[in-house]
């Protein structure tokens, strides 16, 4: 997300961290390479130029607080400045109406169908009951689509194969949606390789006849400031209220996510980070421009953590580490709970510096390591999981070959698991030691 252009501010901050006074000159160095960043990454021009004014003008007026290095401080400003163009805070869904309407608008490919599945997914989680509407009466793969993602978000869709009347369908949709108890309908319209008139005079018909609360342009990241053009030309037919921004896990330049807000004022509501259907998340400004920035953002991983990890099974899990009965079947769930969260490479970007530790490290290689493991894991019986330690010789065999590795592999992993398994013990006992202590410190302390 955003790779290149965190990689070359990241560049130019090293820089401005050697900074030992402010002074007009040397800001000016360091802030140009922040410029040529952001316009490599397609961020309009103008907003990229009023973007390092203001960072310039902040800079050389600021009073530099004692205990922080001058070149922090303006890495600092950059934040806040980066924060405010994002959007500055989350700017979430007006679903006021019974039931609401969203129309979802945009290109063609730009992933209108998958982000309707998305954010249906979404708001079915925050307790409403969605309906996603089949609005695309000329690509009939569309219908198709929108009616194999509801099946597997066992979500109802409503569609009329063969209707090409745009403004009945959604009639019939609201008059479903009202008998069947449907609070908010997505309605996935229409998309083409270019905007034409047509097109928008569809849109703005069934925009007056549904009266939706929100009207959300989908817009493929990688298209860079081409894709602030589209929201422009959009918002002045339909008056969008927000964005969604698609592909985001690819190597987005940024100019799309850094102009949109400051080109059309209309903010960004939500991201697509992956192509799996629970690979979508509100857009919050201040985490993403710490993400840029190479700062992470542990507050949405820690929500992450949150939704994948049930708070039952975490404390049935500390209590048999505390007593040192960890066993390889709790380590496959380990492994399976880190799976949830998503890739080890997005986990690790989501720490503090970690877009920088992975230069250095072959993330791959151990994806591969934890996927090995967990076929080891797999090939053994429920029995053999739960205790190790009767794995002998030639079940060690069975097993390398039920898995597909060698018996060296299985050995090195189990041999692992033992150490940590000791440690665990070790651990306990620590703590036990320290619970007595801790016990009897305000006796001796009344002494």
């Amino acid at each position: 997300m955003f790779d290149s252009l965190s990689s070359k501010l990241q560049s130019a901050f090293r820089n401005l961290r050697g900074l030992g006074k402010i002074s007009e000159a040397n800001v000016g160095d360091s802030l140009r390479e922040v410029r040529m960043a952001l316009l490599e990454a397609d961020v309009n021009f103008k907003v990229a130029r009023d973007f390092i004014e203001r960072v310039k003008t902040k800079s050389i007026g600021v009073e530099v607080v004692q205990s922080i290095q001058p070149g922090q401080q303006i890495i600092k400003i950059i934040h806040d400045e980066l924060v405010e163009l994002l959007g500055s805070q989350n700017a979430g869904l007006n679903l006021g109406g019974n039931p609401s309407s969203i129309l979802m608008a945009g290109l063609h490919g730009s992933g209108k169908t998958t982000s309707s599945g998305k954010l249906a997914r979404l708001l079915q989680k925050q307790g409403r009951q969605p309906l996603l509407v089949a609005a695309d009466v000329y690509r009939p793969a569309a219908m198709d689509q929108l009616d194999t993602l509801g099946k597997q978000l066992a979500l109802p869709v409503f569609l009329k194969r063969g209707e090409t009347d745009v403004l009945k369908i959604a009639r019939e949709a609201l008059d479903f949606a009202r008998t069947n108890n449907r609070n908010v309908l997505i309605f996935d319209t229409a998309g083409r390789l270019q905007i034409d008139e047509p097109l928008v005079q569809e849109l703005v018909r069934l925009r007056d006849l549904v009266k939706p609360l929100e009207i959300l342009l989908v817009l493929d990241a990688a298209t860079g400031q081409e894709a602030v053009n589209v929201a422009t030309h959009f918002d002045q037919a339909l008056q969008i209220t927000g964005a969604i921004l698609t592909k985001l896990d690819g190597d987005a330049r940024g100019g799309a996510a850094l102009s949109l807000k400051a080109v059309t004022g209309k903010p960004i509501k939500f991201a697509g980070v992956g192509e799996k259907l629970d690979e979508f998340e509100p857009f919050h400004p201040e985490r993403m421009a710490s993400r840029i920035l190479g700062m992470g953002d542990v507050v949405s991983l820690v929500e992450k953590a949150a939704e994948a990890v049930d708070l039952e099974d975490a404390r049935r899990l500390e209590e048999k580490m505390r007593k040192g009965e960890f066993t390889l079947e709790d380590f496959l769930e380990q492994l399976r709970a880190m799976k949830k969260l998503g890739s080890l490479e997005s986990v690790v970007k989501m720490l503090p510096g970690g877009a920088e530790a992975l230069k250095q490290t072959d993330i791959s290689k151990q994806e591969k390591e934890f996927k090995r493991m967990e076929g080891m894991i797999c090939a053994m019986t429920p029995k053999e999981r739960k205790s190790p330690q009767i794995l002998n010789a030639s079940r060690r065999r069975r097993i390398a070959a039920g898995s597909g590795v060698s018996v060296t592999e299985l050995n090195t992993m189990l041999n692992k698991f033992f150490q940590m398994q000791q440690m665990m013990k070790k651990m306990g006992k620590f703590q036990k030691m320290m619970a007595r202590m801790g016990g009897g410190l305000p006796g001796m302390l009344r002494r």
